[in-house]
């Protein structure tokens, strides 16, 4: 199993780097697909249990990129944010509104690789189990907003455009997703 590792470039960087695509930069364009793919894969893995499926619509999200950059659509800011609006867009047209973290899924995005050393990886496989079965209790909306801005590293913003939410409304969420998880773990030490 591969876990899902999220390394995302910095936002001068992401704004240079969709200049130069939307300008024809044929270069551009692969260095986006080489940065990015990674990212929207492990998005969707999230939610996709098959791993072909998910990289077949991680596929997609770059053919509907690449078709924008040609049409003159193509995202003005915030390509991240454009990428994962339609990786999520994407999900609806395949699921419809069936919207559930596969079990396995969610445990690759807890258990990020370490280097191995058998006490700590044990205590971490240990908070890794807790974590999960944590955020297995959280509502779908708030197991998304914490993927999206921790597991993603998205902006307030952009994970507000892709939730189609106000920032405010995602605060608001995020607020009470992070305080309902810590609710979760500290009962759990309780017991």
């Amino acid at each position: 199993m591969m876990p899902i590792v999220i390394v995302l470039p910095d936002l001068p960087a992401e704004d240079r780097l969709l200049s130069r695509a939307r300008n024809g930069d044929q270069n551009a364009i692969m260095e986006i697909y080489e940065v990015y793919f990674s990212p929207v894969y492990g998005y969707l893995r999230l939610r996709v249990e098959e791993t072909m499926i998910a990289e077949d619509l991680a596929s997609e999200v770059f053919v509907r990129l690449i078709t924008a950059f040609r049409e003159r659509k193509a995202p003005t800011h915030s390509l991240r944010g454009w990428l994962f609006k339609v990786a999520r867009t994407l999900l609806y047209e395949h699921h419809g509104q069936k919207r559930k973290f596969t079990v396995t899924t969610l445990e690759e995005w807890v258990n990020a690789p370490h280097e191995y050393e058998p006490e700590i990886e044990f205590m971490r496989e240990t908070d890794a189990r807790r974590t999960q079965a944590a955020l297995k209790q959280l509502s779908e909306e708030q197991q998304e907003v914490l993927i999206l801005r921790f597991g993603q590293m998205l902006s307030l913003q952009d994970t507000a455009d892709i939730m189609g939410k106000s920032l405010s409304a995602v605060k608001s969420l995020q607020f009470r997703a992070v305080e309902a998880l810590r609710r979760i773990l500290v009962e759990s030490d309780g017991r």
